[in-house]
Order: structure tokens, then sequence, then C-alpha cells
């Protein structure tokens, strides 16, 4: 039977996956009163503080293609058009992110976002620099591309316009269907050699989702999803991700043959990691939710992460170690080779590039 989660011991703001903001903080971020300014962030109702709403901020920076060096990560250069994440979803490893901002990593991370509407002009001024030499932009490596807010601004939608325009090659990772809204957009790049998607399905029980995801689409539009890219011809990837231990598990061979049916190319799983300030949250989101099992699972998560509750170290931050984590790889090993998942990861073509002019049109060779 799937995992249901245990009734809360106190209220639980709905739809939220934060328990709330009090989270340790490594920035001196003042601790937030029930007087000060952040009434301005939730509706009163008669009178009271009612639900939060969700804020969005719009940012103007001067560059937008982030470049990494990180040695275990398989792409070197990202978008993020947004900064926090409605979609709640508790595990999430860029919470701390908000810290940085003076925001707690806990509800201000999935209440105060901030979108970056320029992003598509800006990523069109470096494209076109002299010397850049295109290589896969991965987008979705924070915070969702896909996440509610797309549907307004949709800042990700222009990237992938200007992507095609120009020939430059995209991965996406999300846990939406909203990416099929740029259907249209993704066939054409997939018949291009242009984009790869993953979607990533962290269980198959919506009761379970909502609690851990709560404003992201159910499982079922997320598998439907990787059908229709699929059936389209775009290449897709299914993530199982992340894998909670004693919550979450379970449901790991059931995936890898939904995934199976969904035709996808490939197909992984990722174990959870709880970075900073993800830690204390991911603790109190236990008590509440699963206050018998809570000291079970920080256990089995301590014993695939060296004795703490996080590891990391490059090459060694996604690679659990133990016998939990063996059991775990095995299993997915059987399910995947009972599927008919090809394990067929896209080649992106990088080789028909053309840069931009400023004003829009194509540079002439």
């Amino acid at each position: 039977m799937p995992s249901r989660p245990h009734p809360a011991h106190h209220e639980v703001e709905r739809g939220r996956g934060a328990p709330s903001n009090a989270v340790p903080q490594r920035f001196g971020l003042a601790e937030r009163l029930a007087d000060g300014d952040w009434l301005d962030e939730v509706e009163i109702i008669d009178g009271a503080a009612g639900r939060r709403r969700t804020t969005v901020t719009e940012e103007h920076p001067r560059s937008i293609l982030t470049f990494n060096t990180s040695p275990d990560i398989g792409f070197d250069r990202s978008i993020n058009a947004y900064r926090g994440c409605e979609h709640g979803c508790i595990y999430c490893f860029a919470r701390p992110t908000h810290a940085y901002h003076d925001l707690s990593p806990g509800l201000d991370f999935e209440t105060k976002l901030f979108a970056k509407p320029d992003a598509a002009q800006l990523l069109r001024k470096t494209l076109a620099k002299p010397g850049y030499a295109p290589r896969p932009i991965a987008m979705g490596t924070n915070t969702d591309p896909y996440q509610p807010i797309e549907g307004r601004y949709r800042i990700t939608r222009a990237i992938l316009e200007l992507c095609l325009e120009v020939r430059h090659p995209v991965t996406i990772t999300t846990k939406s269907d909203r990416v099929l809204h740029d259907l249209d957009l993704l066939e054409e790049m997939a018949r291009r050699r242009l984009v790869a998607v993953g979607i990533s399905v962290t269980s198959l029980d919506p009761r379970l989702s909502q609690t851990l995801e709560p404003r992201a689409p159910s499982p079922a539009k997320r598998l439907a999803a990787l059908a229709r890219l699929a059936e389209a011809g775009v290449p897709t990837h299914g993530m199982i991700s992340p894998v909670i231990p004693a919550i979450t598990d379970e449901f790991i061979e059931r995936t890898v043959a939904r995934l199976a049916e969904a035709r996808v190319n490939s197909a992984g799983w990722i174990m959870m990691r709880l970075p900073h300030e993800v830690a204390p949250l991911f603790r109190e989101w236990l008590d509440v939710h699963y206050p018998d099992r809570a000291a079970k699972v920080m256990a089995l998560v301590q014993d695939m992460r060296g004795g703490r509750d996080n590891e990391h170290r490059f090459h060694e931050r996604f690679k659990p170690q133990g016998a939990w984590a063996d059991m775990l790889r095995a299993r997915f090993r059987v399910a995947l080779k009972r599927s008919s998942i090809p394990q067929r990861r896209a080649e992106l073509d990088c080789s028909a590039f053309r840069p931009p002019s400023l004003d829009g049109q194509l540079a002439l060779f």
C-alpha cells in the first residue's frame, strides 16, 4: 500500500511545503516576528493573518548565463530565470540560496519569488560576443523553469525561442507538465538535435506528492507529459528524484515501469540531499507529517552520508554509501533490466550555432 502522511501535530499552511520560516540562518537573518513587515505578504482575513500570498519581484541583472567548474555535474553553463520556487518541495536543495538574500529558505523560498524578465535579451548579448563557444545550456538546475509564474512571465519560452533562432542546444529539468505549453518549440528543436527534457517523479501516490511538493503537478501529469514529449520526438529522461528512504523508495520499481510505458529514452535516480538549511527544514517536516518514523528516516539518511545529514564533497555528494544505498542501486538496476528503457542519452548538436546580432537579426556569414 502507498505511504500516507501522518496527520499534522500542528497546523501547517495549506498548499505550502515548509512548515515555517523558523530555520537557523547562516547569514544573520533577523528572526521574523508577528508584528514585523512580513504582514504585507499575507492576506488579512477578519483582522487576522491568513494564508500567505505569493509575491514576485522583478530583477534586472547584468548577465544571465552562469558558468561553473564543478567537476561532478554534466554541464558547464546554466540559466535560472527565477529565484525561489512556488512548487514548495520540502527537500529542494536550492532553498539555501534564499538565505544569501536575507530571506528564509523556509516559507520565504516558496512565497517570495524573483523573476528576471530581461533574461532572453541578456542571453542574446552573451551569445553575440566574439569568441563565444556553444555548449548545452542547462535550465532548471536551481529552480524550476516551469513553475506556475512562468505562465505569466513566459521567460523560459523567450529563452527557448532565442535558442531555436540561433541553433543553441538546451537541456531542461522540470517537474511540471507545463513544459507542454512549449511543445511547438521543443518539437522543432528536437528535429535539430537542440533539446533534451528531464522530468522528475518522486512517488506515484498523489497525496504523498502533494505533501512533499504541494504546488507541483501530480505524478500522473508528469508521466503523461513525458509520454507526450516522447511521442513528439523530444528526447526524454525520467528521474526518480529524490529518493527518500522509508518514505518514497517503495515506488522505485513501479515508477521505472511507468517510465517505460511513457517510452522515455533513459531513466535514473538521485538520493535526497540535505545541504545547509534544508536539513532542519526537512526534520521539521518529518516531525509534522511522519513523527512515527522521523528518527528512522534520518538514521537511514545519515547511514548513507557518512554519519551526517549531508555529504557536500565533490564526487561524493551524489553517491550515497552503505548497505541501504547498495540495496537501492540493486533494486533500480533490476527494475531497469526488466523494463524496455534503452538508456540512450541525447547527443545535442553544437555545430549549427550561429551568433545573433544585437538588433535581433542573425549575423550573416
